[in-house]
């Protein structure tokens, strides 16, 4: 009943908060403050519904330590996105034309807030938490990402390649990220960088996405492979192959600090938890 209680309240926070960031689209300011209010109210919610059903702290959002792990984590996924662009701009066609719309970039930060904080929290916090405490990371990671992927099918944009995309490049990567540092606040910090800058800043696609005009005007035209096609950047085989690398540096950062929960001690907890007192 825990995870069913956890991904509600969560989910039930993202759906409001989502509806409401969505119906003010035409107003920018308020969807940059309702965008953050759904953001800091679905890290209270997680933190509360944690401690009900778990009786323990809800270390993975604590205060302690937040901002500078979401920096780190925010200066990866800019970096990231960056690396994305500049090559798409050196291997196809990617044109800055000037300013887009400063207040709408504004409005797409609230946005990605939102988006960002609740995906992180379901998918990495509950899901994935959940399933590596009965199966191991590696069983965890795979499932999580392969669903965290499948779920971007619903874009209208999508594709079967983006979705296979998505599950390597951010299911996987940020689920390994969570897995190194046993903090929910750097894949948020990660997701966060990656969105705002594809989307706010270099006025991309996301995710197959309709995205609204962002910081810069730009063009981009060329091979599926290289630009993502109508999917986006995150459709492009850079995107994959950065998040591949990103991945494998994370999962041997947790190997490395011993965070990897191997099958079979998962297996012992499960039967712990099942024999009586």
């Amino acid at each position: 009943m825990r995870f069913v209680w956890q991904l509600s309240a969560v989910a039930l926070v993202a759906l409001i908060g989502s509806g409401a960031v969505a119906a003010v689209e035409d107003h920018p300011w308020l969807q940059f403050v309702l965008g953050l209010l759904t953001a800091v109210l679905a890290v209270l919610v997680y933190g509360w519904v944690v401690r009900k059903t778990e009786k323990r702290p809800s270390v993975e959002v604590a205060r302690e330590g937040a901002v500078p792990a979401f920096g780190r984590g925010l200066l990866i996924g800019v970096a990231m996105c960056v690396a994305v662009i500049t090559n798409i701009y050196v291997n196809a066609h990617y044109e800055i034309n000037g300013l887009g719309s400063v207040t709408g970039a504004v409005g797409l930060v609230g946005f990605m807030a939102a988006a960002a904080v609740t995906e992180e929290l379901m998918f990495r916090g509950v899901l994935f938490r959940t399933i590596e405490e009965r199966t191991g990371t590696w069983i965890a990671l795979a499932l999580t990402g392969g669903l965290f992927g499948a779920a971007h099918l619903l874009n209208p944009d999508a594709s079967l390649w983006g979705a296979i995309a998505i599950a390597i490049e951010a299911g996987g990567m940020l689920a390994a990220a969570y897995a190194a540092t046993r903090t929910l606040w750097l894949p948020i910090g990660l997701h966060f960088g990656w969105n705002i800058a594809l989307g706010g800043v270099f006025s991309s696609q996301v995710s197959g996405n309709d995205t609204q005009q962002g910081l810069l005007d730009t063009v981009t035209s060329g091979p599926t492979w290289v630009t993502g096609g109508d999917f986006g950047p995150e459709g492009s085989v850079y995107s994959v192959l950065f998040g591949a690398l990103l991945m494998i540096g994370f999962l041997w950062l947790a190997h490395r600090r011993g965070n990897l929960v191997p099958r079979r001690h998962a297996d012992r907890a499960a039967t712990a938890t099942t024999l009586p007192r």
